[in-house]
């Protein structure tokens, strides 16, 4: 059993299990009723998501300085009791069953799911 750190709207592995979006916004011109079939995601859980002011400074982000910045205030915001307790959850549900977190970058070295990756890994998930 383990936690997998996807691209949303990719095609789902064998035994991937639920997918929670992590992502601040659903994703444009996709119905709703569309967002499982379309390989987005199960279940939307933006508090995983970096804040709308530091997703801004990942996006922005063009050196190494500016990115290790960005990774410091989204980490600061993974460090509050409710996001650490939801880290805890995923952790523990890691080790019993599978499922999925994920953004839509392209480029996860250049997205907040490899942090999210690290701090699972740090909170004792199981990650694939």
């Amino acid at each position: 059993m383990t936690v997998r750190v996807v691209k949303l709207g990719s095609p789902r592995s064998e035994g991937e299990g639920t997918r929670i979006g992590t992502v601040r916004r659903p994703p444009r011109g996709v119905p709703k009723a569309e967002f499982a079939s379309g390989n987005w995601y199960d279940v939307w859980y933006p508090n995983l998501a970096p804040s709308a002011e530091t997703m801004k400074l990942g996006q922005a982000a063009e050196t190494p300085e500016q990115w290790r910045a960005f990774e410091k205030k989204y980490k600061s915001e993974m460090g509050t009791a409710e996001n650490s307790r939801t880290l805890d959850v995923l952790a523990a549900l890691s080790q019993h069953a599978n499922f999925s977190v994920g953004c839509y970058c392209e480029d996860e070295s250049r997205c907040h799911r490899s942090i999210l990756r690290h701090l699972l890994q740090e909170a004792g998930a199981k990650v694939a």
